[in-house]
């Protein structure tokens, strides 16, 4: 899908500290803490150190810089949603059938905030089955030739086998996550093909198939899952994966102005609609939809995958419509994955890239799967999706978007805003600041030598040395 850098690079993460935390210098004749430190975290694509910490002292030159580049919190743009993956039906599989302390375990580390875990804190689902789940199916499913427009067969029962058990956990651990449900096909019987592959929504059931939505999120509320935004359709122009559905822009329009946008409203539904969820090359499909007022009454915003594209094109649809938000929701990496090439060309294009350009989320195709990539649907099933995780048994392998996606949902957390940061030096970069008032900085050396790159955020200065693709996230 396309080509990466393979040269060996570094990935290093700089904690910045307020003076409140343990390891400040200390005033011998006040006694009152001075210096803020730097913890540095250092993840070598050779994997020789994955996370290692260390302790740096702030305001002390280290030589003369190369580079300078400084923080404006005082200019601010999106507020962050999270960072996280995609908990696909065969994800919440292998994580369910690990044994309870293994699984519990491995829960806390990936969503807990403590010193050893990654603190992922946005999960993307889907509504029924997607392509990595052991056969397609949906809430409705029937016999041949026989339709149920009032939906009385309704039932959430395979979700209750391993997903809906795994998020319960989840809960436990992270109470606050956010989850987006994201559907890959109607019921067959909706379609015009009767199949679960391709085929198109039959526009007398744009109604029920509203309905079915609403009664999904209703039913998952029920089980105290909030669905937190839902996108009409992943990948609306791609009708060759099992399961999926044709949906251009014309008639996503259609269904959401006269029919899911007034059937959530009459529902009292708060879950977001969001647009798209397909590739970055067509955003005439999202800006087409929201040139309809009536449509984009109804709209958060916009979804996005870059398979095709590049990610600067999310800027254009926030310039046609600074109003809508934009969610960066799917990327995949392909098996059996190359660490220097994945973990660079995912930090410059979506840790970097998607959240310069106006994204709320990053999310990285999937959680899960185990050392023969399965499971995957027949026709058109992605049967080369590493999972950020290899789960065999209770053994677990953690693959490049592990890392990718640690190295950001440890450090910016949920309700962060963007804030202002200049790109000099060939260093990219982008920078938040925390709920809480940290800053974060990621940083990105895409030179092929090393740089001294001087920090400046308000009156601190920090002095930090970065290898050729060393990548830094600098919290203040």
């Amino acid at each position: 899908m396309r080509t990466t850098n393979r040269a060996k690079t570094m990935v290093l993460v700089l904690t910045l500290l307020p003076p409140v935390f343990n390891g400040c210098k200390t005033d011998e004749k006040t006694g009152n803490e001075t210096d803020p430190i730097a913890k540095l975290y250092t993840t070598t694509l050779d994997k020789t150190s994955l996370l290692d910490e260390t302790v740096l002292a702030a305001n002390q030159t280290t030589g003369m810089a190369n580079v300078s580049i400084t923080v404006d919190t005082s200019k601010t743009f999106q507020e962050i949603d999270g960072f996280g993956f995609t908990l696909t039906g065969g994800s919440a599989m292998h994580l369910h059938k690990m044994s309870t302390l293994k699984k519990a375990n491995l829960l806390q580390e990936l969503f807990g905030t403590k010193k050893n875990d990654i603190g992922i804190s946005y999960l993307r689902i889907s509504v029924g089955a997607s392509d990595l789940d052991e056969r397609p199916w949906s809430y409705n499913d029937l016999s041949e030739e026989t339709t149920d427009p009032e939906l009385t067969k309704f039932s959430l029962a395979y979700d209750t086998l391993y997903l809906i058990p795994i998020i319960k956990e989840i809960q436990k651990i992270a109470p606050d996550i956010k989850i987006m449900g994201s559907p890959w096909s109607p019921p067959k019987w909706m379609k015009d093909n009767k199949d679960t592959r391709g085929g198109s929504l039959k526009e007398e059931y744009y109604g029920s198939y509203a309905n079915y939505l609403i009664k999904y999120i209703q039913a998952m509320d029920q089980k105290g899952i909030h669905i937190d935004a839902l996108t009409v359709q992943n990948e609306p122009l791609h009708p060759g994966n099992n399961p999926s559905l044709y949906m251009p822009a014309e008639q996503q329009a259609l269904f959401i102005k006269n029919h899911l946008g007034p059937a959530f409203h009459r529902a009292k539904i708060t879950t977001k609609i969001i647009i798209y969820d397909h590739n970055a090359d067509r955003t005439d499909y999202p800006i087409h939809i929201l040139n309809d007022p009536e449509a984009a009454k109804f709209i958060d915003g916009s979804a996005f995958h870059l398979y095709a594209g590049t990610i600067n094109a999310l800027s254009k649809v926030h310039k046609a419509h600074p109003d809508k938000n934009l969610y960066f929701t799917e990327q995949w990496i392909g098996a059996p994955g190359n660490f220097p090439g994945d973990m660079t060309w995912h930090t410059e294009n979506l840790i970097v890239g998607a959240t310069r350009n106006w994204s709320k989320t990053v999310l990285e195709w999937n959680l899960a799967s185990d050392k023969t990539l399965q499971p995957h649907t027949d026709r058109g099933g992605c049967d080369q999706c590493l999972g950020a995780l290899t789960i065999t048994g209770d053994e677990v392998i953690r693959n490049p978007a592990y890392y990718i996606i640690a190295h950001a949902s440890k450090f910016v957390r949920p309700g962060a805003v963007r804030v202002e940061s200049d790109i000099t030096g060939n260093i990219l970069n982008v920078a938040f600041k925390n709920p809480k008032g940290h800053i974060v900085l990621i940083l990105q050396n895409k030179n092929g030598v090393g740089k001294k790159i001087q920090i400046k955020i308000g009156a601190t200065l920090l002095h930090v040395p970065l290898k050729a693709g060393a990548v830094a996230t600098l919290v203040y």
